[in-house]
């Protein structure tokens, strides 16, 4: 049975929204999904990296709230 891991990406936008990807794992493939307005992605290769792409085009949220 192939193992499950999910992470995730926020980033916030200037009106203080909270906006997150989350980046689900099924063994070698990924699978990413945006909570705020349900676009998802297969992506094998650097899918954090697509997810911040995805939360500054598509909402403006370029915050980091971790830095």
């Amino acid at each position: 049975m192939p193992q499950l891991d999910t992470s995730k990406v926020s980033r916030w936008d200037q009106h203080g929204r909270e906006h997150t990807v989350r980046v689900r794992r099924t063994g070698i493939q990924r699978t990413i999904r945006c909570d705020t307005c349900g676009w998802r992605k297969g992506a094998q290769f650097l899918p954090w990296l697509k997810a911040e792409e995805h939360l500054a085009e598509a909402h403006q949220a370029t915050v980091d709230p971790s830095a």
